[in-house]
């Protein structure tokens, strides 16, 4: 069965909070997701996943430096997340706090691996996102964000 890592960095918890619930949608669509804090994740373990999420808040208009050296140490794995797919989520302390470009910076990462990116026509398109805690619009983007993921992930398992 395939199964989806969504992997985050959160001081705070509220991107932790936003993690369990992008995992709530995909296991809502009968997909295993494994949720784990950014510090107990090497860049082996992301071969092991059919869709791999990440989440972090918005550290002047960037992903937090823990994610970003998950990243720089995936370099040993060039080309082999070849083909999974990718999705990003971010929290930032207020409206315009840099919340799409730190998810842009994520999939960018992830693009470069030959990750597979899908947007969202509708909501939060490039990934969910939250304004200090996670209020009933940004977890109402992450269920769905999760459920869009597991479909896509079964989609592409056939």
């Amino acid at each position: 069965m395939a199964k989806a890592l969504i992997v985050y960095y959160s001081r705070s918890g509220n991107t932790r909070k936003m993690a369990e619930s992008i995992a709530e949608g995909i296991r809502r669509e009968d997909v295993e997701a494994d949720v784990r804090d950014v510090k107990d994740v090497t860049p082996a373990d992301l071969k092991a996943f059919a869709a791999i999420v990440v989440g972090s808040p918005t550290y002047y208009g960037s992903m937090a430096a823990e994610i970003k050296k998950l990243f720089d140490e995936s370099i040993r794995f060039h080309g082999k997340l070849d083909g999974k797919i990718g999705a990003a989520f971010a929290s930032s302390a207020n409206i315009g706090g840099g919340n799409e470009t730190t998810i842009l910076d994520i999939l960018n990462a992830m693009l470069i691996h030959g990750m597979i990116v899908q947007g969202d026509w509708q909501g939060d398109h490039y990934g969910p996102v939250a304004i200090g805690a996670p209020d009933e619009r940004a977890v109402k983007e992450c269920l769905r964000a999760g459920g869009r993921i597991a479909r896509l992930v079964k989609r592409l398992a056939d």
